[in-house]
């Protein structure tokens, strides 16, 4: 059974109407990245940053999986499928894909501000300032912010190093480390991208200019493995 590893950034949850994380928009657009997604941030306003991210949860719960989503889970009755995401949100979970690595973390979930270990699912809750872990330290969003060290990054890079068909959706691949994953691919290994732009570049790829949702479909029909 061939292994598929697939690589997927923000453009495949924006067709599902998630906003990336520039395009947020309302009152958020007059504060910037290190305000909203950084240590720093986090010391200096940290109720902002909960509220901050309370709204992109929420957001990720009204959101549904998309086309491409459901093709991506149908293709696990037919081969080995991983996906590695840059995304928080859970659409890939949600449309049935079961191996799924999150790069950024995962917006469903909160964690101890002193221990990574400690893990809350939240449901239909928010965190609030004053939500405290065993340790009694506040409680924050699971996701790497601006500044922090990527922990799947390592794993991440030993399964595209596995793969037998590599696939990039809905990212430009211009964010570092999670860029660099598709250097990790064996010199053999074919490698496809699905991006409508015009600035995304990998050496020896078969380029799609196609949105994800019209573009993945059409590249699993392809397959001929």
């Amino acid at each position: 059974m061939a292994h598929i590893v697939v690589l997927s950034g923000a453009g495949i949850s924006a067709e599902s109407g998630l906003p990336t994380f520039r395009d947020v928009g309302g009152l958020w657009k007059q504060y910037s990245v290190h305000d909203l997604a950084s240590p720093g941030g986090w010391e200096r306003n940290p109720q902002l940053v909960l509220e901050f991210y309370n709204t992109r949860r929420q957001q990720a719960r009204e959101a549904q999986p998309n086309a491409a989503h459901t093709a991506l889970a149908a293709l696990e009755s037919q081969h080995r499928v991983t996906i590695i995401t840059q995304n928080i949100d859970d659409l890939h979970e949600r449309a049935g894909s079961s191996n799924v690595v999150h790069l950024h973390g995962e917006i469903m979930k909160a964690r101890s501000s002193v221990d990574e270990s400690y893990l809350v699912e939240m449901n239909d809750q928010d965190i609030a300032l004053g939500d405290l872990c065993p340790q009694g330290k506040q409680m924050r969003p699971h996701v790497v912010w601006f500044g922090e060290m990527v922990p799947m990054l390592e794993s991440a890079a030993d399964i595209v190093a596995t793969a037998d068909v590599l696939l990039v959706v809905g990212t430009s691949l211009q964010v570092y480390p999670a860029a660099g994953l598709v250097d990790c691919a064996r010199p053999n290994c074919p490698i496809t991208v699905i991006d409508p732009g015009e600035d995304v570049k990998v050496k020896g790829a078969t380029i799609i200019r196609k949105t994800a949702c019209a573009g993945v479909p059409e590249w699993i029909a392809s397959l001929k493995l």
